[in-house]
């Protein structure tokens, strides 16, 4: 019996791999100008269904947690990968750090609206943390460059420290906080074989399971997964999306800090004493 149901699943297992290589196969064949009108349609069909949706906004949040972080590495091009390139955003600690007033100080204009802290599981060992962050010497100025005698010539408390946003991070006390951020990869097989991703990131409130807000959203790779010159099908498609991402003449679609400027929208921080 159990032979039997073993050379009954090789044989399922074979037809599927079967049928998937002849569609490859076909795709393949297609011809470039049908296939990218196929998949500009497509993706014109889901950006009737994009957008930004805020049911409910909370004022005065001091933390959220980061039901999902984001992977260190980048997708620049596997087509089947399903870890929502739309959503690509800061990957690894950077990704939580965006979360936070902090880590912009520098920045002009004024730095942007962050939060007092953030909590995340750890994925290996399922332990949930709680981040805090701040401004942190992490290295001295090499005393006998050029530059830097010069700057001690004319100032002797020239500070030769170098500072970088560095993150706290500690066992998270009692329970997580009421806010929670996610993100899913909702692209369907027939939408990757046509270089279409899909994106939802959603704002929780963990109290309820009420969906607070969600913004869905598409981007097309036009050239088809193209890599000649080194091009990047993933990148470049975010030229190509709904909703589309920040860009200005002359640069590339910004979707670094995506996350965090959606969710303060939703979760206003509480006011910096």
């Amino acid at each position: 019996m159990k032979a039997k149901w073993i050379r009954q699943f090789a044989a399922a297992l074979l037809v599927a791999v079967a049928t998937a290589v002849c569609a490859q196969s076909a795709l393949g064949k297609e011809d470039p100008k049908a296939r990218l009108a196929k998949a500009e349609a497509m993706f014109q069909e889901r950006c009737k269904k994009a957008g930004e949706f805020i049911h409910r906004t909370a004022e005065n949040v001091e933390g959220v947690f980061l039901m999902k972080q984001r992977p260190d590495h980048i997708n620049f091009g596997d087509q089947y990968r399903m870890d929502d390139p739309y959503g690509n955003d800061s990957g690894g600690e950077t990704y939580i750090k965006t979360f936070f007033t902090g880590y912009y100080r520098n920045s002009s204009p004024p730095p942007p609206k962050g939060y007092r802290y953030v909590e995340a599981l750890d994925e290996k060992g399922g332990q949930r943390y709680r981040y805090t962050g701040s401004m942190k010497a992490v290295r001295r100025m090499d005393v006998t460059a050029k530059g830097v005698q010069m700057a001690l010539e004319r100032d002797p408390n020239f500070d030769l420290n170098i500072y970088a946003y560095v993150l706290d991070k500690v066992p998270a006390p009692g329970k997580p906080p009421r806010y929670g951020v996610t993100y899913d990869d909702i692209s369907t097989r027939e939408e990757r074989d046509y270089w279409i991703a899909g994106s939802s990131l959603k704002v929780i409130d963990l109290q309820t399971n009420e969906v607070m807000a969600e913004r869905i959203g598409y981007m097309m790779d036009r050239g088809q997964g193209n890599t000649g010159g080194g091009r990047s099908p993933w990148l470049l498609a975010a030229r190509n999306a709904c909703p589309a991402f920040r860009s200005a003449p002359g640069i590339p679609p910004i979707q670094a800090d995506q996350t965090r400027r959606f969710v303060v929208r939703v979760l206003q921080p509480t006011p910096e004493q």
